[in-house]
C-alpha cells in the first residue's frame, strides 16, 4: 500500500484552511429561525470578509501564487488591477458592469467569469398598501414620507454596496434620493442585513411602511402577510436600469404567495467569481477543477447540492453576461457541461 502526504509546507497551509472554514460551525455561531423566512440560519461572531493569498517560493520560476477575495465593486477593481487573482461577489451584474464600463465603472475592465454559483433573487420595492402608492414615480409626484426600511445610508455604502447602490439608482432615475425623503419628512430605517429580526419586528408593528432591498426571499412572505404590496419598476426607470447593465425579470406571484398580480422588476441574481482575462488557463482550469473536487462541501444558496453544470448554465439563478475565461470554459466542455 502506497502511502502519501502533502510536504511539509503544504500540510501546515491546508490545515490552516480547512480549520478556518470548520470554525463557522463551531461555538462561535449560532442558530435561529428567526433570522429568515421559514429557514433555519446560521449567524457567526467571525467576521465573512475573506483574503487569501497562497504564494509561491520566490526561488521557484514555475510556481503559482494566487490570492482569493470576496466583496464588492472595491474587490473587483482590485482583480482588475491584479491585487488579487479572484473575488467573489454578489449579485452577476456587478461583473456585467465591470466588463462593460457601466455603473461605477468609468471604463470597461478586462474581467472574465469562472463560475456562477446559483442564488436567486430580485430587487424589491414594497410599500404598505395604506400609503396608497402604486409607483415609483408616484413618491416623486406626492413627496410622500415614506418611513423606509433599507440597509446602511451612507456615501460610502451608496458607492460601495451592491445593493444600496442598486437601490439608489432605481430612486434616482424615478427622480428622488434619500436627501429628498427625509426633507419629505420621511425617516430612514436601518436593517443590518435583509434577514435582519429587527426589520421583521418593524413590518409587523407597523413602524415601516416602505420596504427597499434584495434577499427576498427572507422578508418578502413577512411585508405580503403584513399588507406591503411591490412596487413594478418599469418604463423610464427600467430602461435606465437596463443601460447599466441590469436584467429585467418578473416576480411572479405564484413564487411569492399573496402578490395580487405579476409585476417587472430588475434580477439580482448569481454569485459569479471573477478573474483576469489575462490569468494562466492552466490556473483557471485548476481553480475550476477544486471547485468540482469540494463541490459536496461548499454552501449554496439554492438549499440544493452544488451541480457544476448550472455554474455555466446561465440560468435564473445563475445568469451572466460576460464571457467566461478560456481555462474555464475548456474545462466545463471537457468535462460536458457546457453544452
Amino acid at each position: 500500500m502506497t502511502i502519501r502526504r502533502y510536504n511539509s509546507g503544504i500540510q501546515r497551509a491546508k490545515g490552516f484552511l480547512e480549520l478556518a472554514a470548520a470554525l463557522y460551525d463551531s461555538s462561535l455561531s449560532s442558530e435561529s429561525w428567526k433570522a429568515a423566512e421559514g429557514v433555519l440560519q446560521t449567524d457567526s461572531l467571525l467576521g465573512n470578509a475573506l483574503r487569501l493569498s497562497l504564494t509561491g517560493k520566490a526561488n521557484d520560476q514555475k510556481g503559482i501564487s494566487l490570492s482569493f477575495a470576496t466583496g464588492s465593486f472595491r474587490e473587483i477593481e482590485a482583480v482588475a488591477k491584479g491585487k488579487f487573482s479572484l473575488a467573489w461577489v454578489n449579485p452577476s451584474v456587478l461583473l456585467t458592469m465591470a466588463y462593460r464600463g457601466k455603473g461605477p465603472f468609468r471604463k470597461r475592465l478586462p474581467l472574465r467569469t469562472l463560475a456562477v454559483f446559483p442564488s436567486y433573487d430580485v430587487m424589491g420595492f414594497a410599500v404598505h398598501e395604506s400609503t396608497g402608492i402604486a409607483s415609483l414615480s408616484q413618491i416623486k409626484k406626492e413627496r410622500f414620507p415614506l418611513k423606509l426600511s433599507t440597509r446602511l445610508v451612507t456615501p460610502s455604502a451608496l458607492r460601495e454596496n451592491s445593493t444600496m447602490f442598486t437601490v439608489a439608482a432605481v430612486m434616482q432615475a424615478a427622480g428622488f434620493s434619500f436627501a429628498e425623503l427625509r426633507k419629505w419628512g420621511g425617516k430612514i430605517h436601518l436593517a443590518s442585513r435583509p434577514s435582519d429580526p429587527a426589520r421583521r419586528v418593524s413590518i409587523e408593528n407597523g413602524t415601516v411602511n416602505a420596504i427597499f432591498d434584495e434577499g427576498i426571499k427572507s422578508w418578502a412572505r413577512t411585508a405580503l402577510e403584513n399588507g406591503f404590496r411591490f412596487l413594478p419598476v418599469e418604463g423610464a426607470v427600467l430602461k435606465s436600469m437596463v443601460a447599466m447593465g441590469y436584467r429585467p425579470t418578473v416576480m411572479h406571484k405564484s413564487r411569492f404567495p399573496g402578490m395580487a398580480k405579476d409585476i417587472t422588476t430588475i434580477d439580482f441574481s448569481g454569485w459569479p467569481m471573477i478573474v483576469r482575462a489575462d490569468m494562466p488557463d492552466e490556473a483557471v482550469y485548476a481553480i475550476c477543477e477544486a471547485i468540482e473536487k469540494r463541490k459536496e462541501v461548499i454552501p449554496t444558496d439554492n438549499y440544493k447540492p452544488l451541480e457544476m453544470a448550472q455554474l455555466c448554465a446561465n440560468d435564473e439563478e445563475a445568469p451572466y453576461d460576460a464571457p467566461f475565461h478560456r481555462g474555464a470554459a475548456r474545462f466545463y466542455r471537457e468535462r460536458g457541461y457546457l453544452k
